[in-house]
């Protein structure tokens, strides 16, 4: 996509020099979330900004990236003050999140799924069990079972990574995978970044899941040993195929981008997330195009 120089940007009222950047949405595709986790280390706050600044349909909420997050009383005064919708949470239970609304990863669940209800969420997102939550994973697969029948949210189990050792042999992190595709689990999110950790094709994995994919974190990465999160379209995992095959299967849940923005300043992860947010929007139109 050709970029605009904001300088010779079209005059629109009440429009950002942004606004330029990226394509008009396409009402029949998927809605544009941006994960508050691509704007760390600035705040919840700060993610819901820009979220209205550059226009994202709404937001998914990390919870535990911030003091803020936790608190929902202030993220729905956030969501109210920008007029951007809460369109998913995620659950605290990443690594760094262990100690946010208590040790018990059910309390969290249950606690996400109150966010939620608040926030006019339909999906929580949630990782797969470490291998030390032995409780917790032993009934992981019938709690999220229960918790979708009860709360009548949708609890989509996100795709993870084998851990690897400094020989790049394979540590055992969860349990009892990493692979939530091998779970008797409903709902599955695709993380692009987490496939490629894994040496996964995000786009077989699409067709492959079928109508148990129900949330996506557009991203990428390189089959490397690490969890980048870069651009979609600079790794290996086919960003524009995945966002083909999701319009051609006629996915019906949300696009959440999920990038690594940590070291760069505040006009570098504007753009970033301008760049992510066209290119969404410019593979979905396209695509959206051919197929209605």
């Amino acid at each position: 996509m050709k970029r605009i120089e904001p300088d010779r940007c079209p005059a629109v009222t009440g429009a950002s020099a942004y606004d330029c950047l990226v394509p008009p949405a396409n009402p029949s595709a998927p809605k544009l979330a941006l994960s508050t986790s691509s704007v760390y280390p600035e705040s919840t706050a700060a993610g819901f900004a820009l979220a209205r600044q550059l226009g994202f349909d709404g937001i998914e909420l990390m919870v535990g990236m911030d003091p803020a997050s936790a608190d929902v009383d202030a993220v729905e005064r956030l969501a109210e003050y920008h007029e951007v919708p809460v369109l998913a949470i995620h659950a605290p239970t990443l690594l760094l999140t262990q100690r946010t609304w208590g040790p018990d990863p059910w309390e969290k669940l249950e606690r996400s799924a109150m966010a939620a209800h608040q926030l006019g969420a339909k999906v929580v997102v949630v990782h797969p069990p470490f291998r030390w939550q032995r409780s917790y994973a032993s009934g992981f697969t019938e709690g999220i079972r229960r918790l979708e029948a009860t709360t009548g949210l949708v609890f989509a189990v996100e795709n993870m990574y084998p851990w690897r050792g400094p020989g790049g042999g394979e540590v055992r992190a969860y349990a009892p995978t990493w692979d939530p595709s091998q779970l008797d689990c409903e709902h599955l999110t695709l993380d692009l970044s987490h496939a490629a950790t894994a040496r996964q094709c995000s786009v077989a994995l699409v067709h492959d899941w079928g109508e148990r994919l129900a949330h996506v974190h557009l991203t990428d990465g390189t089959s490397g040993a690490t969890d980048e999160h870069l651009l979609p379209g600079a790794g290996d995992q086919d960003a524009a195929g995945v966002l083909a095959a999701l319009t051609a299967n006629r996915y019906s849940g949300h696009v959440v981008i999920e990038i690594q923005t940590r070291g760069l300043d505040r006009g570098a992860r504007v753009q970033a997330l301008t760049d992510a947010l066209a290119f969404a929007r410019q593979h979905l139109v396209a695509v959206a195009g051919r197929v209605s």
